[in-house]
């Protein structure tokens, strides 16, 4: 099937997306000269945004593809995680289930840019476990909502909201509703996903979830993460070489990647997810699904930043 027929395939859902939430903080200006104090450039700044990053990247990008989004995860109880659901709530995500945890910091990012160039970035983080009382409280509503969700997208960036006891309850709910699952993996033991319909994870996370080095043979990645791992599929970005899928019992697909003028890659992997998802929703086959998130994210990372992309951007991209 062509891409635009697999477009057309493409309409409002409802999608429950799990997963850490981070806070994305943009300062964009100019390097004009070198400081004085030390060899370091000086950025004259111009402006400053911030913007839904880690699993909120990726429901950003269902919110743009026109589906309905409901959020499950975590904040601090702290400025970024306030300003976090702020920006959240400004894109038209529902996030009455997202949970307070006074023990956790909101994971916050700072990025200095200069003339579309990431001259820094600053972290702070501290990875913290889901406390039992409010994973109950997660997991009781995973229980109680799963069959009215058409997909579920697990954006886990390690920051500890994915315990193994979530994600475990999650699968097997789903499995039960019949609903497709998506995980964006962050771990070096993919087995924690259960089975899953779907394991999203770049060529470096396979790599070493499969321990194995970066230039092992694709074929011998794959099947030990299937072998080790209870997914149905696997999906493996490679950057520049474009994404390849392997399904059991079947041969391997690649999907090259569309040339474009790259200018930032940050969050591109949140864009895939966000289409696997919401192609597998609307009943698209995984083939097809792939190959629109190949399109996708070769139009996300010509934008700066964390970037989402429109159905008709897509359009626009197959003309």
């Amino acid at each position: 099937m062509c891409i635009n027929e697999t477009l057309k395939k493409i309409t409002k859902k409802r999608l429950l997306v799990v997963g850490d939430l981070i806070l994305d903080h943009y300062t964009f200006g100019k390097v004009e000269r070198i400081s004085p104090e030390a060899p370091v450039p000086i950025l004259k700044v111009e402006k400053e945004s911030y913007l839904p990053g880690g699993a909120g990247n990726v429901m950003v990008n269902l919110m743009a593809l026109g589906m309905e989004v409901v959020a499950l995860s975590r904040v601090g109880n702290d400025l970024a995680g306030k300003q976090t659901l702020q920006t959240l709530e400004e894109k038209g995500v529902n996030i009455e289930h997202v949970v307070e945890d006074g023990s956790f910091v909101t994971p916050l990012k700072k990025r200095m840019i200069a003339s579309n160039q990431q001259l820094v970035r600053v972290d702070y983080e501290k990875v913290t476990p889901l406390p039992q009382k409010l994973e109950e409280q997660v997991i009781g509503y995973v229980r109680e909502n799963i069959g009215n969700f058409s997909a579920v997208a697990i954006s886990d960036y390690a920051k500890g909201f994915c315990s193994s006891c979530l994600l475990s309850e999650i699968v097997i709910e789903a499995r039960k509703a019949s609903v497709a699952v998506v995980v964006d993996p962050k771990s070096n033991t993919f087995s924690k996903y259960g089975a899953a319909t779907l394991l999203k994870p770049n060529l470096s996370e396979a790599c070493n979830a499969a321990h194995l080095p970066l230039d092992a043979p694709l074929e011998r990645v794959a099947e030990k993460i299937l072998a080790e791992a209870l997914c149905d599929h696997l999906l493996i970005t490679r950057s520049s070489e474009g994404i390849s899928l392997f399904s059991r019992g079947e041969e391997r697909l690649d999907f090259p990647v569309v040339e474009r003028k790259v200018s930032d890659v940050t969050g591109a992997g949140d864009t895939v997810c966000a289409i696997l998802s919401a192609s597998l929703a609307n009943g698209c086959s995984l083939p097809d699904a792939s190959m629109l998130a190949n399109l996708a994210a070769s139009v996300v990372v010509q934008k700066t930043g964390c970037a989402s992309v429109s159905l008709s951007e897509l359009r626009s991209a197959t003309i």
